[in-house]
């Protein structure tokens, strides 16, 4: 049989192409262990195994009251008792001093016997909603929603440092490289929406833990965040890196088209092989991004009273309120697990007041109306029937004035963090701290029963949502965490 040169080139071209194909297939062979995982270890979430599409939607576990996340991080850590925890010792004994011992002041003295001074909060509390709810002057425009939102106040974490504490906010450990909160859920639920990311983190900052805040860890890769942007960036730059190139829309049709044919010969060659299916997928997702992120992204599709309801085109709320306004046309459209991260471009996190508090000002007045303006948008188009909010720092401040200044440390002992939307008991409060708000002491809610409480309300049991890496079973909450369930409607 002769062999013209026109076939040869054809199969050395499918040959090497598939080559290719199964490297990237070793690379990323996981995502099909993934999808058996799933199978074995989520049996409540329904079967998946077979399928080809890591990323295909799966049943939660449990009756699910959300159906996606909002997580919009304070970096630094804003001060509960300057905000959300009314103290009224604080006002009555501001001046004094008083020992406030705790791990981190021990650890930088090397005193178990110092005194601290209190520091009263710099802003005016007053009670707002119908519920009453004590809150300061610090976000105006938030406290308009009190009576939606439910505040936990007897949080604790691990770690006393940003970097520590940041990862284990996001990933529920201080040290080990572990997948993100948005990889768990995307894993346990996988996306709404095959043309866009199912997990995406607005202007991540690149300081303590930078992309691990927003990584798979040992997940298949198909699990990690997409970044938009970046802290400190312009407006201009929010969006996804690499999303639109040089061709036109015809070309770029065109050259998908070729390669979508190569790809089926090799899937006619071998018919049947998930894992070479799987991969194919991938990438055609990476298609289907170009063709319809760019169009979600665009905020100049919205009214322009939407715009002014967040803040756009206002200094100084123009740049979280289109992060913001991104964020619900994101969910909106379909995207699982949504992070916006209120940051620096530099390692130093925004609300890290330890000599200067007042700059607190600065930041809650960037933050709060596009806050506000983001809950009221969900709520009108009722989105918020079935998004969970959820809105927090690292950790909290203390209620003494750090070296005797104009600040407040760190304060991972007790603090405050509150949630909107679906899953959760509006008009709530849960916990407390002692009376100076140094430590929770009623109620206390740890950082892991958080993570689980949020799953829960995603449909995902914790104990469950398990992935079987180096020889054991992993999970998001490790062996802690219990559901709070006072804090579910």
């Amino acid at each position: 049989m002769s062999i013209t040169r026109r076939n040869a080139l054809k199969s050395a071209a499918c040959g090497f192409g598939y080559m290719a194909l199964q490297n990237l297939i070793a690379r990323n062979a996981s995502a099909a262990n993934a999808v058996a995982g799933l199978g074995g270890t989520m049996s409540a979430a329904g079967s998946v195994a077979g399928a080809a599409n890591p990323l295909a939607a799966r049943m939660p576990h449990l009756p699910a009251r959300a159906k996606r996340v909002i997580f919009l991080f304070m970096q630094g850590g804003v001060s509960h008792v300057d905000s959300f925890d009314y103290k009224p010792a604080l006002f009555k004994r501001n001046g004094e001093s008083m020992p406030f011992n705790d791990a981190r002041t021990i650890a930088k003295t090397g005193n178990r016997n110092t005194n601290e001074r209190v520091m009263q909060p710099l802003w005016k509390f007053n009670q707002y909603g119908q519920t009453g709810r004590w809150a300061s002057e610090l976000f105006p425009h938030i406290n308009q929603h009190i009576d939606d939102l439910t505040f936990c106040h007897s949080l604790h974490t691990d770690g006393v440092a940003h970097g520590p504490a940041t990862l284990f906010l996001h990933c529920g450990s201080t040290q080990f490289i572990r997948p993100s909160m948005g990889s768990w859920i995307l894993y346990g639920l996988g996306t709404e929406n095959e043309n866009l990311p199912g997990f995406v983190s607005i202007a991540p900052s690149p300081g303590n833990g930078g992309p691990r805040n927003y990584g798979n860890a040992f997940l298949p890769p198909v699990y990690q965040g997409t970044a938009v942007g970046k802290a400190g960036a312009a407006a201009s730059e929010l969006t996804i890196r690499n999303l639109t190139g040089k061709l036109t829309s015809a070309d770029q049709q065109t050259r998908f088209d070729l390669i979508r044919e190569l790809n089926a010969q090799q899937i006619s060659r071998t018919p049947g092989d998930a894992e070479l299916e799987a991969v194919i997928n991938s990438y055609e997702l990476a298609w289907k991004m170009q063709m319809n992120a760019p169009d979600v992204l665009d905020l100049s599709r919205e009214s322009q009273a939407t715009q002014d309801l967040y803040g756009i085109g206002t200094k100084p709320t123009d740049t979280y309120g289109r992060q913001c306004l991104m964020a619900r046309r994101l969910v909106e459209s379909g995207v699982r697990y949504v992070q916006v991260t209120y940051g620096d471009a530099s390692a130093n996190p925004a609300w890290d007041q330890h000599s200067n508090l007042p700059k607190h000002g600065e930041h809650a007045r960037a933050v709060d109306k596009p806050i506000a303006g983001l809950l009221a948008d969900l709520k009108s188009r009722g989105l918020l029937e079935d998004t969970l909010v959820w809105w927090g720092g690292e950790f909290g401040r203390t209620p003494y004035a750090e070296k005797n200044g104009t600040g407040r440390d760190h304060n991972p002992n007790g603090f405050t963090q509150w949630m909107c939307g679906a899953g959760v008991k509006p008009g709530f409060s849960y916990g407390a701290t002692d009376e100076f708000g140094h430590y929770a002491v009623e109620n206390k809610v740890h950082m892991h029963d958080l993570h689980a409480t949020i799953l829960h309300a995603l449909g995902l049991d914790h104990e469950k949502l398990t992935y079987k890496y180096a020889g054991r079973d992993f999970r998001l909450t490790d062996v802690y965490g219990h559901v709070v369930k006072d804090l579910l409607s």
